[in-house]
């Protein structure tokens, strides 16, 4: 059974006030919380028995609490709650080294937690371990962020910085790409393996002033040209094209 304590307490971590003050944060679901478990100790479980059954190694200790449905629902942050919640400690911000033999990601104010969550995903998948934030983009610690990784938020490594220092420290000559839609087309241009991928705002794209800071400017061509088309492509999905297409020559 759970007490009223830690629901409160769990129910504060919707807000990044409340995770904030405990350093902690809640993820969701069999395979969200197993891929975290796999790297960090939780704080707490609150699962179902039939998890429990299926997770034997885990024991119904100090911090773990046994629950029916109807009581992981008061707890739960899904419109479906999923046999498990887990809260886990907040890591350190994220290292912020640059290796020039590696790629990543940049984002300028990217704001929608489910748009940032799908872009950790994406990330993880073309094999991009470490995404820098710019420090208006959304909390990655946010639930809806956690569940929209499905897990990838426990191998990519997510650091919030001032892009413009960031990139004001990089070599001379090291490729910062970005979407544009004045850009070069992004399919006859020749990419480099290494370099940082910056993708904009949902709504104002790269701002002015990191747009200023990009050398490579990128353009993922609507078919066929010259035809009425969607304004832009959703952040998320423009990333996905855009990795694929580093991703597809190396």
């Amino acid at each position: 059974m759970i007490s009223k304590n830690q629901i409160k307490y769990i129910r504060s971590l919707e807000t990044k006030k409340g995770r904030s003050k405990n350093r902690t944060f809640a993820a969701e679901g069999p395979k969200v919380v197993a891929d975290l478990m796999a790297l960090m100790q939780p704080q707490m479980i609150v699962a179902t028995q039939e998890w429990y059954d299926r997770n034997p190694s885990v024991r119904v200790e100090e911090g773990n609490v046994v629950v029916t449905e109807d009581e992981l629902r008061k707890v739960s942050f899904l419109q479906h709650p999923q046999q498990v919640l887990a809260v886990f400690p907040i890591r350190g911000g994220g290292e912020h080294v640059v290796d020039d033999k590696q790629l990543y990601l940049a984002l300028d104010g990217v704001q929608d937690p489910g748009n940032l969550g799908t872009i950790i995903r994406i990330a993880d998948w073309f094999g991009i371990t470490r995404v820098f934030c710019s420090r208006d983009t959304a909390d990655v610690y946010n639930p809806k962020v956690i569940q929209a990784t499905m897990g990838s938020v426990a191998r990519v490594d997510v650091a919030y910085v001032d892009l413009a220092e960031l990139f004001g420290s990089l070599p001379e000559g090291y490729p910062v790409y970005g979407t544009f839609l004045d850009g070069e087309d992004i399919y006859k241009k020749a990419l480099t393996s290494h370099g940082i991928i910056v993708m904009g705002n949902e709504g104002k794209g790269i701002s002015p002033a990191i747009g200023e800071l990009v050398n490579n400017r990128l353009l993922i061509p609507n078919f066929p040209k010259g035809r009425d088309t969607a304004d832009s492509l959703n952040v998320a999905i423009a990333t996905a094209i855009t990795c694929s297409e580093f991703r597809r020559n190396f």
